[in-house]
């Protein structure tokens, strides 16, 4: 086709503006969907570290990342409300329950992740970091020093409920995060069952990154290292999985497979998900083991770029191959 030719497009779908332009979705998404999975990690790895050690976090990096993790799920929710055509009916979520949208289910779940975390991060600091809490200025003039010391007396008294209740609160929000995509029939790379385990566990990593790249205790650290070695494998496993199910799918399947085998996001998707964001980190992780010796930040800091780079890739993948388009 010449360059200079004019194509006329007409359409009788709802939306003509997705034809033939499909991607719709831009760079908030993919930063929703990432940063939400840090979160998910998060409130994953604090719950099992307090239900495997039998203990409260020690470290102060441990006791602040609940509030790390409401920063980051507040910046999450700020791309996904850019993101929103009509901001004006955000609110409509709220006014209804549809068990068989991953969007309506995804909307009570967020609302359920921040008191989950506010009770996680009050009822976790120690006696110390409490009172310079409650003494903060910011606290003394909005006169929440009452709220606060009742918010923790309530944790206290149901610390485990607490726990167990952002552990899953995290694998919702991290499953969530990939059934958001997997339940799009139109778009074959996004429409597989392993779209939900694949986002949750990067979200385990990813996590687990955030963690490691703070000033944790020994033990803590030991513990997220080998977690963090179990998440990197399955992920590895989830992916295979996931290539394989489209190569030996049907046309649209096998379409949507070239763009990661010798496509338009082979490059991109085996250097920096792959490679980058797999491979490397858990050969660093293991040497970490076997040698028993803390290595840099360099692993936990690839994960982040590899776990960003899934959800970028994947995000404009499916958008670029839709059930009955072909490229």
């Amino acid at each position: 086709m010449n360059p200079h030719d004019v194509v006329e497009v007409i359409s009788n779908r709802a939306n003509p503006g997705i034809d033939p332009h499909l991607h719709v979705w831009g760079w908030e998404i993919p930063g929703y969907l990432f940063l939400g999975g840090v979160v998910a990690g998060l409130l994953v790895l604090l719950a099992a570290l307090e239900l495997t050690r039998k203990r409260r976090p020690t470290s102060g990096a441990a006791q602040w990342m609940p509030l790390v993790a409401i920063v980051l799920l507040s910046l999450g929710m700020g791309l996904l409300f850019l993101d929103l055509a009509n901001k004006e009916h955000v609110y409509r979520f709220y006014t209804t329950f549809q068990p068989t949208s991953p969007m309506s289910w995804g909307s009570w779940i967020l609302l359920l992740v921040y008191p989950a975390l506010v009770l996680l991060f009050l009822s976790g600091l120690d006696e110390q970091r409490r009172d310079a809490l409650v003494a903060w200025k910011p606290v003394a003039r909005l006169r929440l020093a009452r709220l606060l010391r009742w918010a923790m007396a309530f944790g206290d008294r149901h610390r485990r409920g607490v726990v167990w209740l952002s552990l899953l609160a995290g694998v919702g929000l991290g499953a969530y995060t990939g059934l958001l995509l997997g339940t799009m029939a139109a778009r074959p790379t996004w429409n597989s069952g392993v779209m939900g385990p694949l986002f949750l566990t990067s979200g385990i990593s990813t996590g687990a990154a955030v963690m490691l790249l703070t000033r944790l205790d020994p033990d803590e650290t030991a513990a997220l290292v080998r977690w963090d070695i179990m998440a990197i494998a399955v992920e590895l496993v989830l992916l295979t999985m996931l290539l394989l199910g489209l190569s030996s799918g049907g046309t649209n399947a096998q379409a949507a497979a070239s763009g990661f085998l010798g496509g338009a996001y082979t490059a991109s998707f085996w250097s920096l998900v792959v490679m980058a964001g797999l491979v490397v980190p858990l050969i660093l992780n293991v040497l970490e083991v076997k040698r028993h010796t803390r290595m840099t930040l360099f692993a936990p800091a690839l994960v982040l770029i590899g776990g960003l780079a899934l959800r970028a890739i994947f995000v404009a993948a499916g958008q670029a191959h839709v059930v009955g388009v072909l490229h």
